[in-house]
């Protein structure tokens, strides 16, 4: 079975930061663009930052640009997200997935693989 792992949510008060992870399963990130897209209740998932597997080239959504940080471990099969200065607007359900379209994508059609995702909430 393919998919990711995410993990690394939790409470946090606004002006914190976390750390995602987001661990491949049964699959190797190699050739693939690999997202982290975001969802809350009643709304489409959101594209937050992309990385091109090969290159390390990373893509930002203007809602994390200069606050998030995307990464890619090869080594350990894994993708990372460090979130700074939160907001509660960033309180989602965070997921990772994998395309083979050219970066940046930030639409969830084209991904695959998705993890069941980890829940962030900033709140004070």
């Amino acid at each position: 079975q393919v998919h990711f792992v995410e993990s690394g949510g939790n409470l946090v008060q606004p002006g914190g930061s976390l750390r995602l992870s987001c661990a491949a399963s049964g699959f190797t990130l190699d050739n693939y663009v690999i997202g982290w897209f975001r969802q809350v209740p009643g709304k489409e998932r959101e594209g937050v930052a992309c990385i091109g597997s090969i290159a390390h080239n990373s893509y930002y959504a203007k809602s994390a640009r200069e606050r998030f940080t995307i990464s890619l471990d090869n080594a350990r099969n894994t993708v990372y997200l460090q979130m700074n200065s939160l907001k509660p607007e960033d309180t989602a359900i965070y997921y990772c997935a994998v395309t083979t379209q050219a970066p940046p994508v930030f639409h969830a059609a084209p991904y695959t693989n998705w993890g069941q995702g980890t829940q962030v909430t900033v709140s004070s």
